[in-house]
């Protein structure tokens, strides 16, 4: 191969003649604002350029420097600008990262570092052909970097944009590199200073990589770009990690795609910035990765208190829920965010239940003081450990999600994954849990945030990072486990809040989609025992015994009957019925019959029965047709082995 044709990069230098970019730079004297941060503006040889001020600095100023597209997946740098970094761009034209452009990001740093007083290292940033900036500037720089992240990056021109490999190409670019490399094609085939080619002086400063691809992009493919980066960056003794994103692609091309885990590259921007290494890992989990779904976003509950005046909140779950924690953390968040909104939060936690018994008291826990701004709904412990099957999970927590949209359209919804150790048996065995998966269908078909709480406590614990009978000690965490919920909830806060621009404006309904199981529990309600004709009510039931109770299940009317063969009706409209009871140590055996069929059973009496009188709520039929009903019931003569009684003691009549 001629001399001519086997060029690289250093020699391709010094071969041009032509001045390059001379220093002619006019700061702006008014500030913008990027994502809610002051930006600077000001032009370098004519071209526009911005420092954007974190609110406040980190000691040494540590800056990070985005090679390409600036608005585009802006959440690391705003992560970063949190932790008290300046972020920098110059926006040159299309010159694929080419001598000129890296005579321009020569005089952009200089400038930079002087004006801003900055430190003199920076991590960089470059996306898709950014990195061709990135890597080419880093590649006579590699002194001044600390750590480079990428994503999807063009590391070889011959496969994007020339499509000499397996990738789409794109002839029109392809010109244009040629042009800007005053190439012919013959000299682009054979030149030596692509990035793939530049590895062996960032190696010999041994600079921490992070190149975030997916295996999808055939525009730039992974194994023609960062695959042989990578391989080459090892082999000459660097570091680099390589993250495969399994988010589904926004591009035809799989190009370009939402990130699974902003949290981990704003980590490995941290973890090597001098100074700054103490903070990796403050307020994110370690080792890399995220456990929050954004889905639909938060953007109306953002407008709403942002607004200022009042808001609601209503937590909406079990004992978890119920009890001092995660709960009340959460709320003071909200507070100490939002000091101009008066907050009404409404804790709708009642012990021992799940998606079924809360979808039908729905109206009654969540609604009934007026509209709510941001719900939050845990049920994934109950919901496995009352042993309620697949479709129930689905029918449950789509009838909270679905009757909750159908009533106020533009609510905000979290839904929650909590830990217990089933579910960690299950995620170490490589399974996901039955309940998550089924909640998690439910999340999907409605776009509600979720967040996998129980996988991240089981990554966690397995990383040794606490431990379970040390640290989390139950279901019921500890308050360093209810730390953990809410840390998590603030990340995905965060993550969801972290663009005011974008997010201003009126609020807006969200889509409802067909339900995913039409006899979901949606229309479900709490009916009055009285509309019930027969047994006797007592109007402030207490136990005779000494087992246990639960709030809203003591000192209420309470329909009981007790003796066998005892017999009530109930007149209903709908596709579902059932009964809320408190089954304790003497909870009995219920025949019931609907519209004069034939009559089945339903055991009352649980595992937690013999200390607890504990509300259930049972759905005697949930696929009637839609129409009236007559549900007829009496007290079996047949009882669990281990009950002391026949009593039937209900609450609440459920009606679909």
């Amino acid at each position: 191969m001629s001399t001519e044709l086997s060029l690289t990069r250093r020699a391709f230098l010094s071969t041009l003649s032509a001045p390059l970019l001379l220093s002619q730079t006019t700061p702006g004297p008014a500030s913008s604002l990027w994502n809610g941060y002051e930006k600077r503006d000001f032009t370098l040889a004519g071209y526009p350029a911005y420092v954007v001020l974190p609110r406040l600095a980190a000691p040494g100023n540590p800056w990070f420097w985005r090679g390409r597209f600036p608005d585009y997946q802006p959440r690391p740098a705003l992560g970063l600008l949190s932790k008290g970094f300046h972020l920098a761009y110059l926006d040159l034209p299309n010159i694929f990262g080419n001598p000129r452009s890296v005579a321009a990001w020569d005089e952009f740093y200089g400038y930079v570092v002087k004006t801003f007083a900055l430190a003199p290292k920076v991590s960089l940033e470059g996306i898709s052909r950014g990195g061709l900036f990135v890597y080419n500037w880093t590649a006579q720089h590699a002194d001044k970097v600390n750590a480079i992240y990428c994503e999807s990056p063009v590391c070889d021109m011959k496969s994007w944009p020339g499509g000499k490999g397996k990738g789409l190409g794109s002839p029109r670019d392809w010109q244009e590199a040629l042009a800007a490399y005053h190439f012919t094609e013959a000299q682009m085939l054979a030149f030596q200073g692509n990035p793939i080619d530049e590895v062996a002086p960032l190696a010999a400063r041994h600079i921490p990589i992070l190149h975030v691809v997916s295996d999808r992009d055939q525009a730039v493919p992974a194994a023609e770009n960062t695959g042989v980066f990578a391989e080459r960056y090892r082999r000459a003794g660097g570091s680099i990690e390589v993250y495969r994103n399994t988010g589904m692609p926004d591009s035809l091309s799989g190009h370009h795609f939402p990130l699974n885990d902003p949290g981990g590259i704003v980590n490995f921007i941290l973890a090597h910035t001098s100074g700054m290494e103490r903070v990796a890992g403050t307020g994110l989990t370690p080792h890399g990765r995220e456990y929050f779904q954004l889905r639909g976003g938060l953007r109306n509950a953002w407008r709403r208190f942002q607004a200022g005046g009042s808001a609601r909140v209503v937590f909406l779950g079990g004992s978890i829920t119920q009890m001092a924690g995660w709960r009340d953390l959460v709320s003071q968040q909200l507070t100490d965010r939002f000091p101009q909104t008066k907050f009404d939060f409404v804790n709708a936690g009642i012990s021992s239940t799940g998606s079924t018994p809360g979808a039908f008291r729905l109206l009654r826990d969540v609604f009934s003081r007026g509209p709510v701004d941001l719900l939050f709904e845990e049920a994934a412990v109950n919901d496995s450990t009352n042993f309620f099957p697949p479709r129930d999970q689905v029918r449950g927590m789509e009838g909270i999600v679905r009757h909750a949209r159908l009533l106020q359209p533009e609510l905000d919804i979290v839904m929650l994954h909590f830990v217990d150790p089933d579910k960690m048996a299950d995620l170490r065995a490589g399974r996901t849990p039955v309940v998550v998966a089924s909640h998690e269908r439910v999340a999907v078909h409605y776009a509600a945030p979720s967040i996998d709480l129980a996988r991240e406590v089981t990554e966690r614990i397995d990383a040794g990072e606490f431990t379970w009978d040390g640290d989390f000690k139950s279901l019921h965490p500890s308050p360093f486990g209810m730390g953990v919920y809410a840390r998590a909830i603030e990340r995905l806060f965060d993550a969801a809040w972290k663009q005011p621009p974008m997010i201003e404006g009126a609020v807006e309904p969200h889509p409802l989609p067909a339900p995913l199981d039409e006899q979901s529990y949606f229309r479900g309600r709490l009916v009055d025992i009285a509309e019930a004709n027969g047994w006797r009510t007592d109007p402030d039931w207490t136990p005779r015994d000494q087992a246990g109770t639960r709030a809203g299940f003591v000192h209420v009317p309470m329909l009981i009957a007790e003796t066998p063969g005892e017999q009530c009706r109930f007149a209903f409209e709908g596709t579902a019925v059932g009964i809320f009871v408190a089954a304790g140590p003497d909870a009995g055996t219920v025949e019931f019959q609907l519209d004069g069929g034939a009559w089945r059973k339903q055991n009352l009496f649980t595992t937690w029965s013999p200390t607890l009188h504990i509300p259930w709520a049972y759905v005697l039929d949930a696929d009637l047709a839609p129409g009236q009903h007559e549900l007829v019931m009496r007290v079996s003569a047949d009882a669990d082995p281990k009950s002391t009684g026949h009593a039937v003691r209900i609450a609440h009549l459920l009606v679909n």
